[in-house]
């Protein structure tokens, strides 16, 4: 973690210029005002990315922003734990911006705050009608690392991606269960921007959790720490893809880090002692439906929310997939929870759908949805597409030669 620079985090003030802009007549609103959620930690995102690199204590950020130094220091730690500003001092707390914190400041917001200290907290633009979700009144989506969209869904009356956030903050451990295909690793990417994720499968091992020696340039040997090693010292969240496939002697490994203690011991490099840093958290994903996947009563007991996760097929047809396709999905969904069938389309198979009918056509999308149906069902599969389409549908396949 970065040293500050100074006692205060800045150099020395020197007097204000003769044309700094005075304190606007409309300010934020003050801790007993009515901010919009989230606002107060839009403000600070404003003034931290007009000021990159450069650091702020809450006081400072308090006074300039007319709220309570509690409301702001919450605001900047939640900024923290979704990797939109970045703390860089503890005695006092010092804040400054990261490549995530221009991004939190664009929301439209009323006018600016007044400047901090000598350094002057930019004018936003002025205020604008918040922008609607493309699927009316609802959150606007969220662009993951690579670049799709996710849309917020409801849980426990929030956002799901604010309810996991506060379950960070708050330190209870998640785990999202449900097939393959229905977002659980979009929601966890849109919800933690500072994720690091290890996909978990049967061949695991310690070493790929902790970390191990690994041969150099030299001819030598050197310890690279793995990711559970680099989320806990960097504070970041750490996602178990398929958790339920990793051996439970390995996963035995991370359980101090998520228990009181909060350490774990490297015994591959001399015995050290990782501790967490604040922000640390550990969130899992598991397919019950998987083959090897096994959620062990010790795996369980670790995550104290379980959160199963469904297609959105309102969603789906929100998103302009074909209804057909989707009118089949819902029908498949329903058979499958009655037990007629064992398998579904999700909404990763019609996002699917709709780009190969983009490509080559609906009915080389409806062929492919009966391909790609578990061998078991594909029978009951094309009896459910041809009802719906009314033709005879089989799957993709080459014909003869052109």
């Amino acid at each position: 973690m970065p040293t500050p620079p100074g006692p205060t985090g800045h150099p020395p003030a020197s007097p204000a210029a003769p044309n700094s802009p005075a304190a606007p007549a409309n300010s934020p609103p003050s801790a007993g005002g009515k901010a919009r959620p989230g606002e107060l930690r839009t403000w600070i995102a404003k003034v931290l990315a007009a000021n990159a690199g450069v650091q702020f204590s809450v006081t400072e950020l308090a006074r300039a922003l007319g709220h309570s130094g509690g409301a702001v220091g919450n605001a900047c730690e939640t900024l923290v734990s979704r990797g939109e500003a970045e703390r860089v001092g503890s005695k006092p707390r010092m804040y400054r911006a990261t490549s995530a914190t221009a991004t939190a400041a664009q929301h439209a917001l009323p006018p600016a705050p007044a400047p901090v200290g000598t350094r002057t907290v930019p004018r936003p633009a002025a205020p604008q009608a918040p922008a609607a979700g493309p699927l009316g009144g609802r959150p606007e989506p969220i662009t993951r690392p690579n670049g799709q969209q996710y849309h917020p869904r409801s849980l426990a009356q929030l956002p799901d991606v604010e309810a996991l956030q506060r379950l960070r903050k708050a330190q209870v451990a998640v785990l999202l269960y449900g097939p393959p295909g229905t977002g659980k690793t979009s929601l966890i990417e849109a919800a933690f921007p500072d994720l690091i994720t290890v996909a978990g499968d049967g061949d695991t091992t310690v070493g790929d959790l902790i970390g191990e020696y690994t041969q150099n340039a030299n001819g030598g040997y050197e310890f690279i720490y793995g990711p559970l090693v680099t989320a806990m010292r960097e504070g970041r969240a750490l996602l178990l893809d398929d958790a339920t496939l990793i051996s439970p002697k390995v996963l035995a490994a991370l359980y101090p880090a998520m228990d009181g203690r909060r350490q774990i011991q490297v015994k591959a490099h001399k015995g050290e002692t990782i501790t967490a840093a604040d922000g640390f958290y550990v969130i899992a994903g598991h397919n019950p439906g998987v083959h090897g996947a096994v959620l062990t009563e010790a795996l369980a007991s670790r995550f104290s929310v379980q959160i199963q996760v469904g297609s959105d097929y309102d969603l789906a047809a929100a998103l302009k997939i074909n209804r057909t396709a989707v009118r089949i999905a819902r029908h498949l969904a329903t058979a499958q929870q009655a037990g007629e069938v064992g398998w579904a389309p999700q909404l990763r198979e019609l996002i699917a759908f709709q780009k190969i009918a983009d490509v080559l056509g609906t009915e080389a999308a409806f062929a492919n949805l009966v391909g790609i149906a578990p061998l078991e069902d594909r029978d009951a599969v094309a009896e459910i597409v041809a009802k719906a389409v009314g033709r005879p549908v089989t799957a993709l396949a080459l014909g003869r030669q052109l």
